[in-house]
């Protein structure tokens, strides 16, 4: 059997897929939805493997939340974050079964946004499932209990550029806390802070010709350093887990480009991002200086898949999460 190679775009197109120039990506929150999970259970026992996995490790039956919902139970972020990781790793483990090749024999890099940095680092190898599950869900819960509930805010500036965003932040902190959380792909920042400075900071995007500035629907202001006394927590939390040296190098949300394989070094990224911007244009940027001409986004939704081409119009990018897309994606393996 050849190595992953060869798979099919959206509108049908062969692209090529060698290692060299691949990268597999994994999703943030948002990207959730009530039914997510169930196809790949339903046909791939080791898919369904990877749910039981998780729900044992949180003692709770999260998997059902997925399948039967409410949505406004799966959108909490303590269970958002470890059902999304928990989506992504199935269809891992669904493709490595099929194509009887491990993840590092398909990708030169491995990334994610936000939460989907720990489904990366649980592809690689670096936690097992369980940890991660439980990792995630403590995330969760220490982000979403960081401030008082309806004092926090994000806002998304679309239209916006790096250094405009950087100015209108600068101008709204003057008042309180208003930090750029997301660099997502050029056009496309998001602030976040106290939600009467987040709300002044999308008046100040007006006044500056942004072609629009919204408050974003979130329970919490992620990424910013309201987010101080959840990066503490997770600071506890992951010098109490293992982490080994990832099998298939991670490129970080805060600094856009490779980490070292060190565990240190992946405890440190990781309680930075808690705090941190996430740099996802910077590292798709990165990824493609150093040779990606192919990204897969393996888990729910395709957010970032759109993302890609919004960064860079010529890349490759393709999204993979239901049975048939994993056979679509796999039929050329031989």
């Amino acid at each position: 059997m050849e190595t992953l190679g060869r798979v099919y775009n959206k509108i049908g197109k062969k692209m090529i897929l060698n290692k060299p120039c691949s990268a597999i990506i994994f999703p943030g929150q948002g990207s959730q939805y009530v039914g997510m999970g169930i196809a790949l259970a339903d046909k791939y026992d080791v898919a369904k493997k990877v749910f039981d996995e998780v729900d044992e490790a949180l003692g709770q039956h999260l998997f059902k939340i997925m399948q039967e919902g409410p949505e406004s139970e799966l959108r909490l972020t303590s269970n958002a974050q470890p059902a999304l990781m928990a989506v992504s790793l199935a269809v891992v483990r669904v493709i490595e079964k099929i194509s009887n090749q491990n993840v590092e024999k398909m990708a030169s890099f491995l990334a994610g946004h936000s939460l989907g940095e720990y489904s990366a680092l649980t592809a690689a190898g670096s936690f097992n499932i369980s940890d991660a599950a439980k990792l995630l869900k403590l995330r969760g819960d220490s982000m979403q209990n960081a401030v008082p509930v309806g004092t926090g805010g994000m806002a998304a500036l679309l239209g916006a550029e790096l250094e405009v965003a950087k100015e209108i932040a600068a101008i709204a902190s003057e008042k309180g806390v208003c930090d750029i959380a997301n660099d997502n792909a050029p056009g496309q920042i998001v602030l976040s802070g106290d939600l009467k400075t987040v709300e002044q900071s999308i008046e100040i995007a007006k006044e500056k010709g942004i072609r629009r500035a919204v408050l974003l629907p979130v329970s919490a202001p992620f990424h910013c350093s309201l987010m101080e006394p959840a990066a503490e927590k997770m600071l506890e939390a992951l010098n109490s887990i293992k982490i080994l040296p990832p099998k298939v190098p991670i490129v970080t949300n805060v600094s856009a480009t490779k980490i070292s394989g060190d565990p240190d070094d992946i405890r440190r990224s990781l309680v930075q991002q808690v705090t941190g911007m996430v740099r996802w244009r910077e590292s798709i940027q990165w990824m493609i200086k150093n040779g990606i001409t192919s990204f897969v986004e393996v888990g729910a939704g395709k957010v970032l898949t759109g993302l890609n081409k919004r960064i860079d119009k010529d890349v490759q990018s393709i999204s993979v999460e239901s049975p048939d897309a994993i056979e679509e994606f796999l039929k050329d393996l031989g």
